[in-house]
């Protein structure tokens, strides 16, 4: 009886060993260096997002592997996405809108389905800005100038048409009764370039995410206008919303983490992992504040839906707004 008590007493701390052994072993699928596409020159939000990314997955040891960041400058993110779907392994880039806005447009072949969606992370609001010296002194001014003369004024936009800071900004002129062809869009290679072209005098008014513009804030060099937000940032407490302008519009701009096409289940779902521990750090919730993102998780279940819903919401905005 004894001996068989010793039997089953040592198979079920084999079994209870194993579970154990089971549930806290972390696999890590990926063993070699691991590079983070950012599909834009260095400064954009592509690139804050990637090397934030960086930064944390390093410092807080949730990754054994060396982590870098590359820029893939081009095409308003075609070249780093296209370049993203043709690699194998231990490769993640940073997506928003324009990967499915580029394909509506007719402007690239990709479409979200080309690649693995792993993760959505955060979303920010976007600004209208002028240089300080600007003669337009509200967003209500310019959108009244506009509907008298549509090219009243240049306004200048990065990477490409169809992203949404051209998008946010032809929303809120629909509202006014503009077409969008009516409008004189410039575009650049990045904010950097926009801000430039402003400080010139290239242009007169510029439309970019809040992320971007606010270095060129915080140094004096142009004024926030108006910003897409319900309310007014406790932040900039200066800067009123369109509603404020007499516009209804409140508009988000996402950004999130896909991968090349033919990852592995194990690499799936150690990615999926490790960027959930990823956004539940104190770091993350404090580059969230420092950019005045706003915190937008979704795990990779919750990215495919969104992403179709995406489509489905910006193929109805295409049909509607930038055609008509």
């Amino acid at each position: 009886m004894k001996k068989k008590q010793l039997m089953l007493f040592l198979l079920f701390m084999i079994i209870l060993f194993t579970c154990s052994t089971n549930e806290f072993k972390i696999e890590e699928p990926i063993t070699k260096e691991v590079t983070i596409i950012a599909p834009s020159s260095i400064g954009g939000g592509w690139d804050v997002t990637a090397r934030a990314m960086q930064d944390i997955l390093i410092s807080e040891n949730l990754m054994n592997q060396n982590i870098s960041v590359i820029n893939k400058v081009g095409v308003g993110g075609e070249l780093g996405w296209k370049y993203t779907k043709d690699q194998t392994d231990s490769v993640i880039a940073i997506n928003s809108s324009l990967l499915i806005t580029n394909y509506l447009l007719g402007q690239s072949k990709l479409t979200y389905k080309d690649f693995t969606p792993i993760a959505t992370l955060a979303t920010e609001w976007e600004v209208t800005i002028v240089s300080k010296g600007s003669k337009i002194s509200s967003a209500k001014q310019l959108m009244d100038d506009l509907k008298k003369d549509p090219h009243a004024y240049k306004i200048g936009v990065s990477p490409r048409l169809g992203n949404d800071d051209q998008l946010s900004f032809v929303l809120a002129s629909q509202q006014v009764g503009l077409k969008t062809e009516q409008l004189d869009f410039y575009v650049y290679e990045n904010s950097e370039q926009v801000v430039e072209a402003l400080l010139k005098k290239q242009i007169d008014v510029a439309t970019m995410s809040l992320s971007e513009a606010k270095k060129y804030a915080e140094s004096n060099q142009i004024k926030l206008l108006v910003i897409s937000s319900e309310k007014r940032l406790k932040e900039l407490p200066e800067v009123p919303t369109w509603a404020e302008q007499g516009i209804d519009l409140v508009f988000e701009h996402w950004r999130g983490v896909m991968g090349p096409p033919n990852m592995s289940n194990a690499e799936i779902e150690f990615w999926d992992a490790t960027i959930e521990k990823m956004v539940k750090t104190e770091k993350w919730k404090k580059t969230l504040q420092m950019y005045m993102w706003n915190d937008f998780y979704k795990n990779r279940r919750e990215t495919i839906i969104f992403l179709e819903n995406q489509s489905r919401m910006y193929e109805q905005l295409m049909g509607i707004h930038m055609d008509s």
